[in-house]
């Protein structure tokens, strides 16, 4: 996992290939105006999810995880409170993994939580379970999916 600002975004671009375009994406002007829903960027490589959603606590959220891509979370709209633990630590599965949806849960507690404010974001690589949207408010949200490949 890592947290950062995105005035230090070109200090990763050279882990994933994929990383520039999908930074160029997030510097876009009308980043906060695009609709809700599933956004195409480079095919299979890259593509966007922009969410509206309100905030639960965190004990009703579970850790997630994915195996084909990396999230790169961004939060423009109130403070993201994400859980994490490493995957290989994880002990008990609550939903198998879907490859058809790339993501499985665990009922496992998080180790740590980290809070992604605006002009901040997180990425979260396959290693990484997460649980996202632990907020008391509503929170925007944009999540970039990267292919790992």
């Amino acid at each position: 996992m890592i947290l950062d600002s995105f005035n230090n975004k070109d200090f990763y671009l050279s882990l994933n290939p994929h990383f520039a375009k999908a930074f160029d994406f997030l510097a876009r002007p009308d980043l906060a105006e695009l609709q809700p829903g599933k956004h195409e960027v480079d095919g299979d490589n890259i593509f966007v999810m922009v969410a509206h959603v309100d905030g639960r606590k965190p004990e009703d959220a579970e850790l997630e995880f994915h195996r084909n891509y990396i999230d790169i979370q961004v939060c423009l709209q109130g403070v993201d409170n994400i859980g994490w633990r490493p995957l290989e630590t994880c002990e008990t599965i609550s939903k198998e993994y879907c490859p058809e949806n790339d993501i499985g849960f665990v009922k496992d507690q998080p180790d740590a939580f980290c809070s992604i404010r605006k002009g901040q974001f997180a990425i979260f690589f396959p290693v990484d379970a997460h649980a996202p949207v632990i907020a008391d408010e509503k929170l925007h949200k944009v999540i970039v999916k990267v292919a790992v490949n």
